[in-house]
């Protein structure tokens, strides 16, 4: 996404260290649930199939809201839709009382031209920031929407059995809105998803340039907060060949640089988290012999727990600030708060690793540390939540690419994992320890 969602990023080399849990040699699931599993994997297929061919920008998730909303109204569920633009809600009811838990897949995809060789491969073009391009499930969730509709099936022939309520988050803009716009799960819990029917806990998924059918998760940070930075340094413009005339606004920016790369080696806990400043642009001047007013910079901050998140907001501004100072210039922050850290709820993710593990046995691993950002955040700052990465990755070295890529490929061979794992999920939950 914009910000670097959950998955901007080089693949990431998992060691397969086995999380250890209880009781590994339970199936997955009971013979008649898996029954409904199997069932249901050639619509999981080509829903998936379907979705990657029609993708959609966030916040213009029409045509897959609007099938989305069949599915789960032909399951019998309470079903709104329109939250957040797009976003699609249903809530299946069990036929005994319990807790009520959420399970989460986004819809939106991303604007890239698809250079995978697929029958069923994007041929998608539409216009984004004022150009034509490409559109592509490049970060993989047409698999998440189709893993989450085929859960539904399954859960919706149970309902009868179910003790508690599930409810089902379709959510549109995950990659961040449209210029100008709000949109993602920060719009969707502004507009009341959880005001009438508060989740006990809730529980996502995203598809991962990993082995496929592995399963990885972790308890707290998980992938980290997404902040970004202006900093303005103001001096006063001169010749190039007097710069004593003046302040030098890219001498003192240059300073800046260099002082916000101390912020995480040195004024931070480097044995606590870590932690990323970065400089991803500084415009100032435009001839070589004049130096100029101004020099503007911006840069991203990454984070894995919400008070270093503080300290680094704090030390930001104030390096900024000083260094300039020091030369007699002035330096304006602006922090602008993206994506909060997704954080794993410790005892929720203890609690279900058992679950995990009876679905992938020794192919459940734990995940490293994430830096890309994801607005699930957004629901696990709300209740208690678990977040996990489903591998995807072929065989093939030569196919796996890092989601974003134009290449992404994922592996449907995982999507019935996923299936099971949303399933098991959600009824080990309402069945309780």
């Amino acid at each position: 996404m914009l910000l670097l969602s959950a998955a901007t990023v080089l693949v990431t080399n998992i060691v397969m260290a086995p999380v250890h849990a209880q009781n590994p040699s339970q199936p997955a699931l009971p013979d008649n649930v898996q029954a409904r599993v199997d069932d249901v994997m050639p619509d999981v297929v080509a829903w998936r199939r379907d979705f990657h061919q029609h993708p959609e920008l966030g916040n213009r998730e029409f045509r897959t809201a609007g099938i989305i909303a069949e599915h789960l109204e032909s399951l019998g569920m309470e079903v709104e839709t329109g939250i957040a633009h797009t976003g699609v809600v249903g809530v299946l009811r069990g036929g005994q009382p319990g807790p009520v838990v959420a399970l989460r897949a986004d819809m939106d995809a991303l604007p890239v031209e698809e250079r995978v060789d697929l029958p069923f491969a994007s041929q998608v073009t539409t216009q984004y920031n004022g150009q034509e391009v490409g559109v592509m499930h490049a970060c993989g969730h047409d698999n998440h929407m189709a893993i989450l509709m085929g859960a539904a099936s399954v859960l919706a022939g149970m309902q009868a059995e179910l003790p508690g309520t599930v409810m089902f988050i379709f959510q549109p803009a995950e990659e961040g809105a449209p210029e100008g716009e709000e949109g993602g799960a920060e719009l969707m819990l502004a507009e009341g998803i959880f005001d009438a029917m508060r989740p006990d806990a809730v529980f996502g998924l995203h598809v991962w340039p990993i082995p496929a059918g592995v399963i990885a998760v972790r308890e707290g940070g998980t992938m980290a907060s997404s902040d970004s930075f202006s900093i303005t340094v103001q001096g006063q413009q001169t010749h190039g060949a007097a710069p004593w005339a003046g302040i030098d606004p890219i001498v003192v920016a240059s300073q800046i640089v260099m002082g916000l790369q101390t912020i995480p080696s040195r004024q931070l806990n480097a044995t606590t988290t870590p932690s990323i400043v970065t400089v991803g642009a500084i415009n100032g001047g435009l001839r070589s012999n004049i130096i100029p007013d101004s020099v503007e910079m911006i840069g991203t901050l990454r984070t894995f727990d919400a008070d270093t998140r503080t300290q680094i907001h704090q030390r930001v501004t104030r390096t900024a600030e000083q260094i300039a100072a020091s030369a007699g210039a002035t330096a304006e922050v602006e922090i602008n708060l993206g994506y909060p850290v997704t954080a794993n709820d410790p005892d929720l993710t203890r609690a279900m690793q058992p679950t995990l593990q009876r679905v992938v046995g020794d192919r459940l691993t734990e995940s490293p540390l994430i830096t890309g950002a994801e607005d699930f955040s957004y629901y696990a700052n709300e209740v208690p939540g678990m977040f996990f990465f489903l591998g995807i990755a072929a065989d093939d070295p030569e196919m796996v690419y890092p989601n974003h890529s134009p290449f992404f490929y994922a592996d449907e061979s995982a999507l019935p994992v996923g299936v099971q794992a949303m399933t098991a999920l959600a009824l080990d939950f309402l069945s309780g320890p």
